[in-house]
């Protein structure tokens, strides 16, 4: 089996758990599913040899874990340097970039208190990646941004648009 294939095969894994996520109204377990799918598909960048991304999906990871137990600013603050020291080092075009704005404002995401603001700002997040893995070639990964997308708007308005339908 190519790497190629793995790597699509553990995107398809990794979307059940970014599905789910935001099916949630707890913000840990928002997070909690989000550290799942990012083990999966950092190894995915790995496997198309897409280190930037790779090492930013890496942080996300124990940013989205941390963020479990800490909304602290200074902690975000620390992540989204990390971030951007990690694509400097590891820099190699344009995805690199790309990749590096989803990462920032996915780590503002993961500190917020709230899980509106948090859904918001991960929904812009999540563009930028999906125009990443459109550009590295990864067709499971555009599926994935596109479903995570959808799947935190029918969040977003069964928790805070519907209730607010139902008080009219």
């Amino acid at each position: 089996m190519s790497a190629f294939l793995i790597s699509q095969i553990l995107i398809a894994i990794a979307i059940l758990f970014d599905l789910i996520s935001f099916q949630f109204k707890e913000r840990k377990k928002i997070v909690g599913c989000l550290c799942i799918a990012g083990t999966l598909i950092s190894v995915h960048f790995i496997l198309l040899q897409q280190y930037t991304s790779s090492g930013l999906m890496a942080l996300a990871v124990i940013r989205y874990f941390l963020s479990m137990f800490t909304t602290s600013k200074s902690v975000m603050s620390i992540f989204i340097i990390f971030s951007l020291f990690f694509t400097a080092f590891t820099y190699t075009g344009l995805a690199s970039l790309i990749s590096c704005i989803g990462a920032v404002m996915q780590t503002i995401a993961a500190f917020c208190q709230h899980d509106k603001k948090l859904r918001k700002l991960m929904i812009i997040g999540t563009s930028f990646w999906l125009l990443n893995n459109y550009l590295v070639g990864s067709p499971a990964a555009v599926a994935m941004e596109i479903l995570f997308i959808a799947s935190n708007l029918i969040g977003y308005y069964r928790f805070h648009i519907k209730p607010d339908l139902k008080s009219h």
